[in-house]
C-alpha cells in the first residue's frame, strides 16, 4: 500500500504556537493565512503595519506576526493614512470586518479611498456583528434574522444591504477593488491573487487597494459550517456578485 503525505509550508508571517481563537467554521482563519502567504511572497514582514480595529478582525494581530496598532472602532483607516503618511517607506494594511469599514467607519473608508491614500484594506463581509452578538450590519441581507432583527431585515425600516465592493470602485483613489469568497479550494486561490493585486496597488503607488471577502458566521448564523458555506454560495453571492469591480494595477480599469 502506497501512502501518500505532503509537507505544508507555515508561513513565515504567521505567529509560532498562537491559539486558534475564532469559532469553527470562521473563515478568518484562512483569510489571515492568505495575508500572511501574500506578506512573505513579497517579502513585507519587516517593513509592513497592521492596523485594526474592533471586532473579530482585531484578533489579527495575535496570528500575524508583524506591526500593529489598534484601532477604536471604525477608525481603522484613519489611523492606517497617519501611519502611512508619516512612514511611507511602510507597507500598510487594515483588516476589518463589515460593521467596521462600512458602517460606523464608513466615512473613514470612503474618503481613504476617494483621497487615493497608498493602503490596502481588507474586509470581512459575514452580513452580522460577529463578536457583539449578531447583530444586524450594514450588510445584512434582506429578511435575515439577528439579534436587533428578529423578524428579518425589513426594507422599509431598514433599507438595503451596502455593496462595498461597487461603492470603494466608485471612488476615483481607488486602483484596485474586488469581492471574494472563501467557500470553495478555487475560490480561496482566487482571493490570494484578489490580495495580491491590492497589495500591487500600494506597492506600486497607484492608489488605494481593497478586498471584500465573502465570509462565514457559523455561530451567529446558528449552522454548522458547512451550512454556511452553502449559506454564503446560495444566498450572499446573489446579492453580492464575486469579481474585480476596479483594476488599474496593470493599466486598465474595469
Amino acid at each position: 500500500m502506497t501512502t501518500l503525505t505532503q509537507t505544508f509550508k507555515i508561513a513565515d508571517s504567521l505567529r509560532e504556537g498562537t491559539k486558534y481563537s475564532f469559532c469553527p467554521g470562521c473563515d478568518h482563519g484562512v483569510a489571515i493565512r492568505l495575508i500572511a502567504e501574500c506578506i512573505d511572497e513579497y517579502n513585507l514582514r519587516d517593513k509592513a503595519i497592521l492596523t485594526a480595529s474592533i471586532g473579530c478582525s482585531v484578533t489579527a494581530y495575535d496570528f500575524l506576526d508583524v506591526d500593529s496598532i489598534e484601532a477604536p472602532h471604525g477608525r481603522a483607516l484613519a489611523e492606517a493614512t497617519g501611519a502611512k503618511r508619516a512612514r511611507p517607506d511602510k507597507f500598510v494594511f487594515t483588516y476589518q470586518g463589515d460593521g467596521d469599514f462600512a458602517s460606523i467607519g464608513l466615512a473613514e473608508s470612503m474618503h481613504a479611498a476617494l483621497r487615493g491614500e497608498k493602503l490596502t484594506a481588507i474586509c470581512i463581509n459575514n452580513t452580522t456583528y460577529g463578536m457583539t452578538g449578531g447583530q444586524l450590519g450594514p450588510t445584512t441581507l434582506l429578511g435575515q434574522i439577528t439579534t436587533t432583527s428578529p423578524s428579518g431585515r425589513n426594507l422599509e425600516y431598514y433599507g438595503y444591504p451596502i455593496k462595498i465592493a461597487e461603492h470603494i470602485a466608485l471612488c476615483d483613489g481607488t486602483a484596485y477593488s474586488a469581492r471574494v469568497s472563501l467557500d470553495t479550494v478555487p475560490n480561496i486561490r482566487k482571493a490570494k491573487q484578489a490580495i495580491k493585486k491590492a497589495f500591487e496597488a500600494q506597492l506600486n503607488g497607484l492608489g488605494f487597494g481593497f478586498v471584500e471577502i465573502l465570509s462565514t458566521c457559523p455561530t451567529n448564523w446558528k449552522m454548522t459550517p458547512q451550512q454556511a458555506h452553502a449559506r454564503v454560495r446560495e444566498q450572499m453571492m446573489e446579492v453580492f456578485k464575486p469579481g474585480v469591480y476596479k483594476d488599474i494595477t496593470e493599466n486598465k480599469e474595469n
